[in-house]
Formats: C-alpha cells, sequence, structure tokens
C-alpha cells in the first residue's frame, strides 16, 4: 500500500460562535483530516493526525460563514511541558515561514466557487519518535481587534 504524499487538515471555524465565546472550544473548531491512518478524535479540536516522516502536512481553514474572514495567524509545535519550543528544540520547533498567505480564486479548484479565501499552511515531517502526540498551537486570526486572535493547544501530529 502506498502512502499519501501529504495530508491535508481542514479547520473549520464558526468565527461568530469563536469571537462571542471568546473561545475555540464549545462546537466553534472542527478538525479534521484525510490521512492514510485512523486519525482520532476527528471533528474535534483534540485531532491528533497519524503521520509518516517526509509526509506533507497542509493546514487549511475555513470559515462557517464566508462573509467572515479567518485566517492561521501561526502553527508552534509544543515542548513537552506544553510551551512552545523554539526551533531546533526537540527536533520541531515552529511552523514559521511555512505559511502562505490567502490563496487566490484560481488556486482554488474548480466548483469550490470564486469568493472562497483561503489560508494555507505546509509543511513537512521530520523524523518523530512512534506514538508519541507532538501537540502544536493552531492561532487564528478573526477579523482585527483585541479579542480577534484566538488560538488552542490541543490537535497534535503522531508518527506511525
Amino acid at each position: 500500500m502506498s502512502m499519501k504524499q501529504q495530508v491535508n487538515i481542514i479547520a473549520v471555524v464558526d468565527v461568530i460562535g469563536a469571537l462571542s465565546d471568546r473561545s475555540l472550544l464549545h462546537g466553534n473548531l472542527s478538525l479534521v483530516d484525510n490521512g492514510d491512518h485512523q486519525s482520532r478524535s476527528q471533528g474535534t479540536p483534540d485531532l491528533v493526525t497519524l503521520v509518516r516522516p517526509g509526509q506533507i502536512v497542509q493546514w487549511t481553514v475555513l470559515a462557517l460563514d464566508l462573509q467572515t474572514p479567518v485566517e492561521i495567524k501561526n502553527i508552534t509545535f509544543l515542548g513537552e511541558d506544553g510551551k512552545p519550543a523554539s526551533a531546533g528544540e526537540n527536533g520541531h520547533g515552529g511552523a514559521q515561514g511555512a505559511g502562505r498567505g490567502p490563496a487566490h480564486a484560481d488556486e482554488v479548484p474548480e466548483g469550490d466557487g470564486d469568493k472562497l479565501d483561503l489560508d494555507v499552511w505546509t509543511g513537512i515531517v521530520p523524523q518523530l519518535p512512534s506514538g508519541v502526540a507532538h501537540k502544536y498551537r493552531l492561532e487564528l486570526q478573526m477579523y482585527e481587534g483585541e479579542f480577534s486572535t484566538l488560538y488552542i493547544d490541543s490537535p497534535a501530529l503522531m508518527c506511525v
């Protein structure tokens, strides 16, 4: 069986709910992936995506209400203490520099509409110990202002 070269993780956000609650919990964030393996907690903020070293992981964020802007501000892997790991620490620092701004309509597959803005982040899975959940902080930017950036530390990648 050949392995997919890329695993896609989609973050679906209820931006209005998230901004009202000031939280990505309570049904305001749903994470799903299309990996080859049985990832855990599909559809929740606690998604553990099963990957292999060398695979490409691509994160995309979509707002439930397409009138409401949301984008990935940053993805940072966390150390064993639950705090953001510095680059090189445990071999998996932040994903700085891996981001790409909103895709243009001509980059969206046909049939998905011409008004859909995507914010896509891509990275390559490094050599990581198997069976260990490597949690990451997913920071999302919604609108602008004091409470417009929310993050969650519960999703993870796990090498099989």
